[in-house]
């Protein structure tokens, strides 16, 4: 973009002060599909993410159309908006559509509202910086204060039911590589049968940022792969049962097979509903499709939890977790004092006494030399 001095003649012929003229970089595209589009492709999105911002744009549209997202299974199939991209700039816009926004927040959760609106605020402020647009009509929309974590973890009983639910191999080998791995679900989503090392029982998975990362399973997953891959060599590891729709992303399509890759919604929607039984098993099978079943989160969650009460050390959680502080462990088991002592003292070099002499931790009542202690985090 660039910006350009414009000078005006005002009243009596003097001259005003100069104001700025966005120049477009590029000729604009004419439909916000197309916006959408030059945005992913131009921002630099990673391929694992385009998918979730194209979804979220998609719904982001038809507020921006004035109109309301479709929800639940009328979602499936439904046609993107079509409207010119220079209608964000109309200024009844703002109001109208902080309504629509207010209604759909009553809808979803907290999560999902607050990342939809952080993607298509991202667009747009894309698209600012080209100068295909002037507004940003989600000026005054507020992100909704999200719940704090409150996930529990299975209890082994319970992840050893789910194992023997009579579900298709597809699910069976997803569920097995969520728990195993303690991966999260929309980078096992996202992987591709060309991103598995099976001899080496791991993945390469784009994570948080873009990073390259890797994953690790175990056995029960290894033997399960191989039947779940077939011949296949290329494209997305899970996949709908059917022919993808005309339009779905190339990325999201196997060249194989010509199925679609299979979408966190409709994965979180076959967990929920063969787990209603077994979240609820004093209700009566009449009741059963008016009560909720487990989220697929409750596998990484319990996964991680069940490493932490087994005496996984810290730095080992650390790397299954993938996250950055030891502090985050604290949702799946609260280290002590004296461990999150003894990391810090591993990852510094060791710690040193007053004379400068190297020492070791001495672990506290009820902590081994390494272990995150915790109280067990039952359903």
């Amino acid at each position: 973009m660039t910006i350009e001095p414009a000078t005006e003649l005002g009243s009596g012929g003097a001259l005003r002060l100069p104001r700025a003229r966005v120049v477009p970089l590029s000729a604009p595209p004419s439909l916000y599909t197309a916006a959408v589009e030059r945005y992913l492709t131009g921002a630099g999105i990673a391929k694992s993410s385009a998918r979730i911002y194209r979804i979220s744009l998609t719904t982001w549209g038809w507020m921006l159309a004035g109109e309301p997202p479709p929800t639940g299974p009328a979602r499936r199939g439904a046609k993107p908006p079509v409207f010119p991209v220079a209608a964000i700039d109309d200024p009844a816009l703002p109001e109208f559509l902080a309504e629509l926004a207010a209604a759909r927040a009553d809808e979803m959760d907290a999560d999902t509202v607050n990342r939809e609106l952080s993607i298509a605020r991202k667009a747009i402020g894309w698209w600012q910086r080209q100068g295909w647009i002037e507004c940003d009509p989600t000026i005054g929309i507020e992100r909704r204060p999200a719940p704090p974590d409150r996930t529990k973890a299975l209890a082994e009983n319970q992840i050893a039911a789910l194992w023997r639910l009579d579900v298709a191999l597809r699910e069976k080998t997803q569920w097995k590589m969520l728990y195993e791995s303690a991966a999260r679900a929309d980078e096992v989503l996202c992987l591709n049968v060309e991103d598995l090392y099976p001899q080496d029982k791991r993945g390469r998975i784009t994570a948080k940022r873009g990073a390259t990362e890797w994953i690790h399973w175990q056995s029960g997953t290894a033997q399960l792969l191989p039947r779940l891959i077939a011949r296949r060599t290329r494209g997305p590891l899970f996949l709908t049962d059917r022919k993808a729709p005309a339009g779905t992303p190339t990325l999201d399509v196997c060249p194989e097979t010509g199925r679609a890759r299979l979408s966190y919604r409709r994965a979180e929607e076959i967990f929920e509903e063969n787990t209603r039984l077994l979240a609820n098993p004093l209700a009566s099978p009449d009741d059963i499709e008016d009560l909720d079943g487990w989220t697929l989160h409750r596998l990484r969650h319990s996964a991680l939890t069940h490493d932490a009460e087994d005496g996984t050390s810290t730095p080992m959680l650390l790397a299954r977790s993938r996250h950055a502080s030891v502090r985050s462990l604290e949702r799946y088991a609260r280290p002590g004092v004296d461990s999150v002592a003894r990391h810090v003292a591993e990852r510094d070099g060791g710690a040193r006494d007053r004379r400068g002499r190297r020492r070791r931790a001495v672990p506290g009542p009820g902590h081994g030399p390494s272990s995150v202690s915790g109280r067990r985090s039952g359903p």
